[in-house]
């Protein structure tokens, strides 16, 4: 399952233009996900399906990013909104 929940992430992140290097999601310890790149200050861990939700919900386009850096903490404070 977490691999299902990490590869759907990537085909989303890929849609919204990320190449692999600015954003992507990795497998971590004890069946949790990690997004990171450059695109994203330090990488946020979770459960797959959380990380997967984030994707899908928080991050925005690369285009909408632009220049700016996701913030895990942020991340974090929109998922409990």
């Amino acid at each position: 399952m977490p691999d299902d929940a990490i590869a759907a992430a990537n085909a989303l992140l890929r849609d919204k233009g990320y190449a692999e290097r600015d954003l992507a999601v990795h497998p971590g310890l004890r069946e949790k996900a990690l997004l990171k790149g450059n695109k994203i200050v330090s990488p946020f861990s979770d459960e797959a399906e959380l990380v997967l939700r984030v994707v899908r919900e928080l991050v925005p386009t690369d285009a909408e990013l632009g220049h700016h850096m996701l913030r895990p903490a942020d991340l974090r404070a929109k998922l409990d909104d």
